[in-house]
């Protein structure tokens, strides 16, 4: 038995390495049966222990998802909460932008059935984003939650042309979803009355208008006064 066993974990780990390297090089639609010729076994043994392409699928991105969710917890520990939850999540577009064709096929078998080992290491990196977003949640806006960000951020990982895309995407992300500096979660901000980063455009705009209007008016005014010059120095002219 021990030894049935055994030999059931190698198939299952050769099948993996052999399907994990045909979806590389050949992608996620591969026939089946090529995978099982390269992992040396038969197509019942395939079958046996990845009944749907899905599993199999699955299987070999669940090592790649393993890596990234103990990439997030090594995170956890890192001593700026931001950086870290931007840290991984740029991991993740990164990854998700490489492997797209793959995580795609992997999200769902068969009328959307998704595989158990799929709803597993899924709510993994929930939870992953999740520990890693309630570290941060004094720098974020009210009411952004880490299945809010990897939801945005897989949405970036599966629309960009490349992974380099998709980290300057992200980029753009993070910019948007932190407070204003000085608006940390509990903090008042400063007291005495200087102008955030909108108020000073606003400044800005109002100083540069009022300029411009201001220029206008003597502009109009001095073409006005020419006018009167010239129409009464013209003879009959009334």
């Amino acid at each position: 038995m021990a030894v049935r066993r055994a030999d059931a974990a190698r198939n299952a780990a050769a099948l993996v390495a052999a399907a994990r390297e045909l979806f590389d090089t050949a992608g996620p639609d591969i026939a089946l049966d090529e995978v099982a010729k390269r992992a040396g076994v038969g197509n019942a043994t395939l079958y046996r222990h990845f009944p749907t392409r899905g599993d199999l699928l699955v299987a070999a991105y669940a090592e790649e998802v393993a890596t990234l969710c103990g990439h997030g917890a090594d995170l956890a520990r890192h001593p700026s909460p931001t950086d870290a939850l931007f840290a991984w999540l740029d991991a993740f577009v990164a990854h998700v932008a490489a492997k797209r064709d793959l995580a795609l096929a992997a999200t769902a078998g068969p009328a959307g059935r998704r595989t158990e080992l799929f709803d597993r290491w899924h709510a993994s990196m929930r939870d992953t984003a999740a520990t890693l977003a309630d570290r941060a949640a004094d720098a974020l806006v009210p009411g952004i939650t880490g299945p809010d960000l990897t939801a945005h951020a897989a949405g970036i990982a599966l629309t960009a042309t490349d992974p380099a895309h998709a980290r300057r995407l992200l980029g753009h992300l993070r910019h948007g979803v932190l407070r204003p500096s000085g608006q940390l979660r509990g903090t008042r901000g400063d007291e005495g009355g200087d102008d955030g980063p909108g108020d000073k455009h606003q400044v800005r705009g109002r100083a540069g208008g009022d300029a411009a209007g201001q220029g206008v008016r003597e502009a109009t005014g001095e073409r006005a006064g020419r006018q009167q010059v010239d129409g009464g120095g013209e003879p009959g002219r009334q």
